[in-house]
């Protein structure tokens, strides 16, 4: 009994003294996705956490209470405790113009909506799959919420690995005598008819222009997969029928990619279409297998290294405890650099084969992230495969690129170095 009172004795000033929680971004991390929803998690309570960039991976920091304490404990998330005096050391070493790090301070949680059909399944997509894992609230939202204006109910968007052309992901050759086909065009068309168009092509480009109009009214927007240069090639192609008779009943126009305008688009700029509607590609962005001659062995990207004091925005989004990261497929995997337009911020590559992993704009008031690709920790994902189980990737590099992008509006308050 005496040895235990002791033994309280000694931790009680440590305690007391002990001012900040530091959750380490490294390699030292037992679990980097869970420490996302942490941060999110200290958001919500009204406290601030400042986010270290380059610091150890991308380190966060907050003042202490016992509560934050016992919540990594539950989620298992490495954290230590250091003194008010440590902390301050270890901000004034930051501000060093002579060092590549700085303190971005997270001031507000950002209200989170997901855009995909309400009978997705979370392990669907890598976004909601790594929201519920990091145990991050969002909502569901789909045409029907778009269209009537909830966007503005929201600070941040995924876009759902999503067809914006229309074309229902251009499965037809391989799925479309299969059940999930038959009634995902079903619905589409039901969702079309009642909210007054009279084709699915005609629904998505709306949908695709109101949340243009979300990104640009200060939005932010994060895609991955086929939600990424569908989005861009339905807004090039307002006012023009690009979808074959199998998809909306009429032929598309054989002008259609003279008819093009790459004004409207966010990313992409002289691209040309895939006619053919029995192949599973969209357009020339994409790299398709063919072209990468990667295999699962040789296929990586590297992220860049940004100034964290005068480019905090790319330098959030590339926060990692690497910077080279295995590939992964998808419907659209990479991007063709010779196709983004020349105000995108590139943020990943494949040097080897010149194609752009991970891309970041900005849009008025707004701005947007593409990543290529359908799932980090699952190579060639395939329809009505096993989902992916993060409790066996909680340190995924290639996750942690989309968990960067859900903290990163929670910055919106702070003045940007320009």
């Amino acid at each position: 009994m005496r040895n235990l009172f002791l033994s309280c004795l000694l931790f009680l000033p440590a305690t007391l003294k002990a001012n900040y929680i530091f959750i380490p971004m490294d390699n030292v991390q037992t679990n980097h996705l869970k420490a996302y929803g942490i941060a999110y998690w200290i958001l919500r309570t009204e406290t601030e956490v400042d986010w270290l960039l380059n610091y150890r991976g991308g380190s966060f920091m907050c003042k202490y209470h016992p509560a934050i304490q016992n919540e990594c404990m539950v989620r298992g998330v490495k954290f230590e405790i250091i003194s008010d005096a440590q902390a301050n050391t270890l901000l004034a070493e930051l501000a060093s113009p002579a060092l590549n790090a700085d303190v971005m301070k997270l001031e507000k949680y950002p209200r989170i909506a997901v855009y995909s059909p309400k009978t997705a399944k979370p392990w669907d997509d890598a976004v909601t799959l790594a929201l519920t894992y990091a145990e991050i609230p969002y909502d569901l939202i789909y045409d029907d919420e778009v269209m009537s204006g909830a966007l503005v109910k929201y600070d941040w968007l995924h876009l759902h690995h999503e067809d914006f052309t229309g074309q229902y992901g251009k499965f037809y050759a391989s799925y479309s005598h299969a059940p999930w086909y038959i009634r995902q065009q079903q619905e589409a068309e039901e969702t079309a008819r009642r909210l007054g168009f009279y084709k699915v092509s005609l629904l998505k480009l709306a949908v695709a222009k109101k949340i243009k109009e979300f990104v640009a009214g200060g939005g932010f927007m994060f895609a991955m997969c086929s939600a990424t240069d569908s989005f861009d090639i339905a807004l090039a192609a307002d006012g023009v029928d690009i979808c074959e008779r199998m998809y909306d009943g009429d032929p598309a126009d054989p002008q259609a990619q003279e008819k093009l305008n790459y004004d409207n688009t966010l990313a992409f700029t002289g691209f040309r279409l895939v006619r053919d509607p029995y192949q599973y590609e969209f357009s020339n962005i994409d790299n398709q297998p063919g072209e990468r001659g990667l295999r699962m062995d040789n296929d990586y990207f590297t992220l860049f290294e940004f100034s964290a004091k005068w480019d905090p925005i790319p330098t959030m989004l590339t926060q990692n405890h690497t910077k080279i990261i295995k590939g992964f497929f998808g419907q659209t995997t990479g991007f063709k650099k010779n196709l983004i337009k020349s105000d995108v911020v590139i943020m990943a590559e494949n040097r080897e084969i010149k194609e752009a992993k991970y891309i970041h704009g900005v849009l008025g008031k707004g701005f947007w992230t593409f990543y290529g690709g359908h799932d980090p920790e699952d190579y060639q994902h395939t329809v009505g495969e096993e989902h992916t189980d993060l409790n066996q990737h909680p340190n995924s590099p290639g996750y942690r690129l989309i968990l960067n992008n859900v903290l990163f509006p929670a910055a919106r308050k702070k003045k940007q170095k320009t």
